[in-house]
């Protein structure tokens, strides 16, 4: 994962495809997202025109060649359906699955069984935090947005009340805990000690999981009062099916991908030889295309068998589960392709000039600089992988603890205020039916918090260990 990151890296920072200076940059920036913003509320545009357009806005006002502009767009938009679309569909398909073979009700049956009213925003959190913990954060959304859904609706919920612990989980264990790519980045960056970062990203974790996920949930319920959409909710299983899967049987197969990549990091952790075959065959399985689509395999006989599916019905249950996400996959993939906009016209290496002058504390200067990069390219991991290489010299002469804590201040900053160049923000937006204003209001309020709120525990850790 580490060598893939700093690939992306690489590709990422090419030679600008415009000369202009830095506050010509930061118009061009301002008066992307201000069209974007716009469009979409001003004259409801689709989301992908409006992203389209606004690309082409930035390029403008940065002085890049159109011709040149639309290739980044392109490019980042089909890296980003390439990766994340893939996944999309997969877990499009196995949330189908569950949902028309009765697995997703006996799931949501137990949750709501074994947690209910207060209970049940904490039951969230544990949950997403627990599976997202070996996986990308895309992954985890689209194995839990089912669940979250229908959890929402039969238990008479307000969606953010449910929503809002699951992204925090999510989100938390994505930003700050290896093995993630962002922060096993950092640690080789800063050199830092995996075992000594992981412990007290653990601690640092749950606190703001807390405050970001079930505490916020209160607020965020009262700001954006939605039900769960229609249009992505499962549908309860026929009662006309022969029966429905064990509980056992469908936990185990949605978290299959979870153990996969999970497994994949531990090897990766234990070997770290790309030649030694066992490293090799685990980079494999456990990669996150090969692990969601052995889910969906194995759940055609765990989940589709039980209940009675002939191949002509699970065929069909394929076809039901990928027509919904077409437009999701255009907007997050002109959602990638703005950001790639961004990064090509140079907007990331302006924040690296600006941010070498600033005089400040070295923590504090690595959740700048992460929320910096972050903010303009929309990317978690470019802002972890370039805050860590330019503030890599300062941790020569810190303690074990405080290049750990380094690597946590990049982590949190890298997650601060998710907005429209972020493929994650539409993401939410989509699968949660929100219009752009509520999702800024709910889920760009709970990534500020979480990047904040980690941000300051790791200070004052600093100032007592």
């Amino acid at each position: 994962m580490t060598r893939l990151s700093v690939e992306m890296l690489a590709a990422d920072t090419v030679q600008p495809i415009t000369s202009a200076g830095h506050a010509q940059l930061g118009i061009a920036v301002l008066a992307g997202i201000a069209v974007i913003v716009f469009l979409i509320t001003k004259f409801k545009l689709h989301a992908f025109l409006a992203l389209t357009i606004g690309s082409l806005v930035l390029a403008a006002v940065a002085g890049a060649p159109l011709d040149k502009a639309i290739v980044s767009f392109t490019t980042g938009l089909g890296s980003t359906v390439a990766g994340v679309g893939v996944l999309i569909a997969l877990g499009a398909i196995l949330g189908k699955l569950l949902a028309d073979s009765g697995g997703a009700d006996q799931i949501v049956d137990t949750i709501l069984a074994k947690a209910g009213g207060r209970a049940m925003p904490w039951a969230m959190v544990l949950i997403a935090s627990v599976i997202g913990l070996p996986l990308f954060f895309e992954v985890g959304i689209v194995l839990l947005i089912p669940v979250v859904l229908m959890v929402a609706r039969r238990g008479n919920y307000s969606l953010m009340r449910i929503g809002i612990p699951a992204l925090a989980g999510l989100s938390v264990m994505h930003g700050l805990i290896p093995p993630h790519p962002g922060p096993l980045v950092a640690i080789d960056a800063v050199k830092a000690n995996l075992g000594v970062t992981l412990a007290l990203g653990i601690v640092v974790a749950i606190p703001t999981v807390i405050i970001a996920g079930p505490l916020f949930s209160k607020v965020a319920a009262r700001w954006v009062d939605v039900q769960a959409p229609d249009r992505m909710i499962p549908e309860r299983a026929s009662e006309s099916l022969e029966r429905r899967p064990g509980f056992g049987a469908t936990l185990a197969t949605v978290l299959l991908p979870v153990v996969l990549m999970l497994a994949k990091a531990l090897v990766d952790i234990v070997i770290d030889d790309p030649a030694n075959m066992t490293q090799r065959v685990f980079d494999v399985v456990g990669s996150p295309l090969i692990a969601l689509l052995a889910a969906v395999i194995v759940g055609f006989f765990t989940l589709g068998r039980p209940a009675g599916f002939t191949k002509g019905r699970l065929q069909q249950t394929v076809e039901k589960g990928l027509m919904p996400i077409a437009g999701i996959l255009l907007i997050v993939g002109a959602g990638g392709g703005f950001k790639q906009t961004l990064i090509d016209c140079g907007v990331g290496q302006m924040i690296l000039d600006i941010s070498k002058d600033w005089s400040i504390p070295a923590l504090l200067l690595a959740w700048l600089i992460a929320v910096a990069i972050r903010l303009a390219t929309g990317s978690a991991t470019v802002a972890t992988v370039s805050a860590a290489g330019l503030v890599a010299p300062l941790a020569a002469d810190m303690s074990t603890t405080h290049t750990a804590l380094l690597v946590l201040a990049i982590g949190a900053g890298s997650l601060f205020f998710s907005h429209v160049n972020d493929a994650g923000f539409w993401l939410v937006k989509e699968y949660f039916g929100l219009s752009v204003g509520q999702t800024v209001k709910t889920w760009s309020v709970m990534e500020t918090i979480i990047s904040v709120v980690a941000g300051a525990l790791v200070l004052l850790l600093s100032l007592v260990i």
